[in-house]
């Protein structure tokens, strides 16, 4: 394939300064909140971030267990640490290049903490290791009822898109959990669905409330986008929803009309209120619910009469004020496109501002029709908040358009530091029109695109990660394309055997592929398999994604979930592999968690850091954060 090099030289980009420690620690001292990692330069705005516990794990081989846990962002650079197993120490000297260490000969059941070391001194224990005897760690999930549609048609549930954040406040992610009926449909297809029912679960098992969406809320991909984040900084996640008539909350308690049947007889809800509602994370209460904006309005306005376009939702979490997260909640993307900013303060909702493709300010610029099956979020332009990346198009901290390269609709995108020779970030996406580029490589500052392949076809996937170390940074590929490409467009050998997701998986700093239930390593000949899932599942048809995948547990490496054949677990996979690589943990690069905070939205994509990590990285930054 052609590819087309843009005309203007690409813009170098200076990458942002991070907070020195000492100043940091000053300003938020200042303000009464508590510490911070550290930087190397003057000027960037701590970021708040979950407080976590040190999330230790205990992953069972044949030759013993690999202890691992996480380095905060509100940790020294200069800790260490220590690791116990039932109070003997069992490292013969502090482990400083890592944060994992490998028990030779030790049994599954060995218990371990781990004790930081600051300033010579060894702090007190950690919570205690999460077990994975068996390479794996089952967290008990209960599926609800099925039932029979009005046609009919009966349906069960199947455990479908999670996502992770500290509901009740002890430091431990938790999880929650979208429950898909098996009748789930696609907005082109007409008919019944069940309703989506959405959980709140501890690592135990242990579930803190069920949420019914009720049978105002159809039932697919496109429909429930659920963003679970602490927004008000009260130390607990909240979780928003879009809802309706006849959504039951964790409580019992039911929003609008409980009689009210909206549902025509395709099975499309055109009618009756819609509203947005923030849920509380430790008990499932609405807490408040709002009209969502925008309103559906008349169908026909978003590009179709029968009910496809009009819900098609995205959703999002970014730090609009380079500060504190915001909620992103969008429609549309096929023709016009509405993005609504909303803050949680104080137990209300208030709006930053909506962006509207038909408003006067908007209206002829080319931003309609230019969204994607997902977004992201990162700080595009380096003043340090975030920008709202939406397909062909970004919108800008203030709700103001940035950018659009008016290439239209894409499946998948990925947004993260794919080139570490330039400063800031990279933009990589594929189109779906056959009239528009199949691949994009942008700059995500000014929209400005590096190079294109010429158009071909629908090309439903595409990825950006660094597979291979045999080239400087990430590597792109797409399911049209028969290469994987650099990042100046030159092919570079052999596409990968999937154009899925990704994982950091084992002990070195490229990136594996994640697809359908198992882990590969990328090789110029051929892939060799790393895991393979065993009982488990994957989600959302031909998407083949786990329930999530990303840096949940122990260190910088990532976790993988999948339900398990029967849907009574969610099953956890975390890495065997020893690594020497220290990172921070990605929880608290808040590019990386708003990435695990929107992974649900619709085209599940993997999440990206704000930094490279890859072949030949130079030492990870730490971040500039705090907690509540």
């Amino acid at each position: 394939m052609e590819v087309r090099p843009v005309q203007h030289p690409r813009r170098h980009r200076r990458r942002r300064a991070l907070l020195s420690a000492t100043t940091a620690a000053a300003a938020l001292v200042a303000a009464g909140l508590t510490a911070l990692g550290t930087g190397t330069a003057s000027a960037a705005t701590a970021r708040q971030v979950e407080a976590l516990d040190r999330g230790v794990v205990s992953v069972h081989t044949d030759s013993g267990n690999l202890v691992s846990w996480r380095w905060l962002g509100t940790d020294p650079d200069s800790v260490s640490f220590n690791v116990y197993r039932a109070g003997t120490k069992v490292n013969a000297t502090a482990v400083t290049g890592s944060t994992n260490y490998f028990h030779s000969g030790a049994p599954a059941q060995a218990d371990y903490t781990v004790r930081a070391i600051v300033g010579g001194v060894e702090q007190a224990d950690s919570v205690h290791a999460i077990q994975f005897r068996t390479g794996y760690k089952d967290v008990p999930i209960t599926p609800p009822a099925g039932g029979t549609t009005p046609d009919g048609v009966a349906y069960t549930y199947e455990a479908n898109d999670a996502s992770v954040g500290d509901l009740d406040g002890d430091g431990a992610l938790d999880f929650v959990l979208k429950w898909q009926p098996t009748n789930a449909k696609d907005n082109s297809q007409s008919g019944y669905t069940g309703n989506t029912i959405v959980d709140g679960i501890r690592l135990d098992g242990t579930r803190l409330w069920r949420v019914d969406l009720g049978r105002n809320i159809r039932s697919g991909a496109h429909y429930t986008q659920f963003q679970v984040y602490d927004y008000d900084g009260d130390g607990k996640a909240e979780v928003a929803m879009k809802t309706a008539d006849g959504t039951v909350d964790g409580t019992g308690t039911v929003i609008g009309s409980s009689s009210a049947d909206h549902r025509n007889s395709s099975g499309y809800v055109l009618s009756g209120p819609e509203y947005l509602t923030m849920f509380n994370g430790l008990t499932g209460k609405a807490m408040q619910s709002v009209d969502y904006v925008p309103a559906r309005g008349t169908v026909s306005s978003w590009g179709d009469s029968y009910g496809n376009r009009v819900d098609r939702f995205l959703a999002g979490t970014a730090y609009l004020d380079g500060s504190r997260p915001s909620l992103i909640m969008a429609r549309g993307y096929y023709t016009r496109t509405v993005i609504a900013a909303w803050d949680w303060r104080g137990g209300a909702f208030t709006r930053r501002w909506t962006f509207d493709t038909n408003s006067s300010t908007n209206s002829g610029k080319g931003y309609d029709g230019q969204g994607s099956h997902s977004l992201s979020v990162g700080d595009v332009d380096g003043d340090g908040k975030d920008e709202i990346v939406y397909g062909a198009m970004a919108v800008d901290d203030n709700g103001n358009g940035l950018w659009t390269t008016k290439t239209g609709h894409g499946d998948a995108q990925h947004l993260g530091d794919l080139d570490p020779s330039h400063a800031g970030l990279e933009y990589f996406k594929v189109s779906e029109s056959s009239s528009q580029p199949a691949e994009l490589y942008i700059d995500p500052a000014n929209g400005t695109v590096t190079w294109q392949l010429a158009a071909c076809c629908d090309n439903g996937r595409g990825v950006a990660g660094d597979i291979w170390a045999g080239n400087d940074g990430a590597e792109v590929w797409s399911a049209s394309d028969s290469s994987v490409r650099d990042e100046a467009g030159a092919t570079k050998g052999r596409e990968p055997s999937s154009v899925n997701f990704l994982s950091w998986w084992d002990g070195d700093t490229t990136r594996e592929l994640l697809d359908g239930t198992h882990i590969d390593k990328y090789g110029t000949s051929s892939d060799t398999r790393l895991l393979t899932g065993s009982g488990v599942h994957s989600n959302n048809s031909t998407k083949a994604t786990p329930s999530l995948s990303g840096d949940l547990l122990g260190d910088w490496r990532e976790e993988v979930v999948w339900p398990t054949t029967d849907n009574t677990a969610l099953r956890i996979y975390s890495t065997p592999y020893e690594t020497t690589t220290r990172i921070t943990t990605l929880l608290h690069d808040t590019m990386y968690r708003t990435g695990l905070a929107w992974q649900n939205t619709a085209y599940n994509q993997p999440p990206h850091p704000g930094f490279f990590i890859g072949n030949g990285m130079t030492t990870a930054p730490r971040p500039t954060v705090y907690t509540p």
